[in-house]
């Protein structure tokens, strides 16, 4: 017990139990079903969010293409479940049994090549996180070699998810055109849309994402992370230090890239369907709010950002259709006016030093009250001017407090 708490200590975890607390008991005991099923939908972005805090706020790169490879490693996933739900019985309708649906109304008479793979689940789940990775590599290998930063990077990002959704949506007979890929029910003969089965992938879906959080801050507390810092505020330095940075952003990028993937499969598995909409240019932009909102710096805040912003398009869109647009634009540019650093940093800059001031008052007035007597309130500005409570120390500039 000692060793695991010293092990918290140690990575700044504690957020990161109250999270696992919050959706492994709290939510699935105070939500039925289907909302429970909303979350679990929500936190198949929150691994797009978290990549997004690797490599936009720790890494300084900007990606808004970042569902591209949400929608590659949801393709993966769909591709094996689709083929899966095309067995000659279920479709003998079919002028070619055997083949997707889409397939067979495009006058494809057999499967395509590059989808007999697909028929295998090790090389499909192996798929997930080696596409999206590679296509990273591609691109960020091919930009930061050359210095290629900034805004720059950002539109390229921005360029690749247009290309890719047309690409999707123009190969109709490959990959379902518009509608994407439906109808996706069982897992290697496992219903996939009873209650049972949806507690069970919420689960797995948590499970991974706490998982995916724990990887990525054991990479922000070594000489990674640390590196990571010092090029997001001088890159020139690092540089003339002898370290080669572009093969640090590359690595950040394609680790933020397969964690996008393993949200996508889950997306597939848990919704049972996926379209190019999941693709394109607005998913990703939307996918950046979800880190800004929850706070750049840090990876539990982006899960509670992903939350946030999601039941917020839920709620506004259940309770005023004409409007909802118009409210989550307003909450996002009024979080961000307001709080720069989102949530975990409005958390980290006023909600911290209020509780740590009103301890430190009450801890103050136990030991000045004399016995029988009732102590004096002590007001936190006085608490912070005692002797017992030292000055925090300063930490160097680009060092955030934020921990996760």
């Amino acid at each position: 017990m000692n060793a695991l708490k010293a092990w918290i200590q140690r990575y700044q975890l504690a957020s990161l139990v109250l999270l696992t607390v919050l959706l492994a008991v709290v939510l699935p005991l105070a939500l039925d079903i289907f909302r429970l099923n909303l979350v679990g939908k929500y936190l198949t972005y929150a691994f797009v969010a978290i990549g997004l805090v690797m490599v936009w706020g720790y890494g300084g790169v900007l990606s808004l293409g970042q569902g591209v490879f949400f929608g590659l490693g949801g393709y993966a996933m769909a591709m094996f479940l689709k083929l899966e739900a095309s067995d000659p019985i279920s479709t003998k309708i079919q002028s070619t049994p055997g083949i997707p649906d889409f397939m067979d109304w495009n006058q494809i008479t057999e499967l395509p090549a590059f989808w007999v793979p697909f028929k295998s689940l090790p090389f499909t789940l192996a798929a997930v996180i080696v596409v999206p990775t590679l296509l990273a590599w591609v691109i960020s290998f091919a930009m930061f070699k050359r210095r290629v930063g900034g805004v720059y990077f950002a539109i390229i990002t921005q360029a690749v998810a247009l290309i890719c959704t047309v690409l999707i949506i123009g190969q109709q007979g490959y990959t379902g055109g518009v509608n994407g890929m439906t109808d996706l029910k069982t897992l290697w003969g496992w219903d996939t849309r009873t209650d049972s089965a949806k507690y069970i992938l919420y689960y797995v879906c948590v499970a991974l994402l706490i998982g995916s959080i724990v990887l990525c801050r054991w990479v922000q507390t070594g000489k990674v992370g640390t590196l990571l810092l010092a090029m997001r505020d001088k890159e020139d330095r690092v540089r003339f230090s002898g370290y080669d940075v572009a093969n640090f952003k590359v690595f950040t990028f394609c680790l933020a890239a397969a964690l996008s993937g393993i949200g996508g499969a889950l997306f597939s598995l848990q919704v049972g369907f996926m379209s190019p909409s999941f693709v394109g240019i607005v998913p990703s932009i939307e996918m950046v709010i979800y880190a800004a909102v929850g706070g750049r710096m840090s990876l539990v805040g982006a899960v509670y950002g992903t939350l946030l912003v999601n039941a917020g398009k839920t709620l506004f869109s259940e309770s005023f259709p004409e409007m909802w647009l118009f409210l989550m634009a307003g909450l996002f540019i009024g979080v961000t006016m307001a709080f720069p650093m989102g949530l975990a940093g409005l958390w980290e800059s006023h909600i911290v030093p209020w509780w740590k001031g009103r301890s430190a008052a009450r801890r103050l007035a136990s030991a000045q009250a004399p016995r029988g007597s009732v102590a004096a309130p002590v007001t936190p500005a006085a608490a912070e001017a005692a002797p017992s409570c030292a000055v925090r120390a300063e930490l160097p500039d680009g060092v955030s407090r934020q921990g996760i």
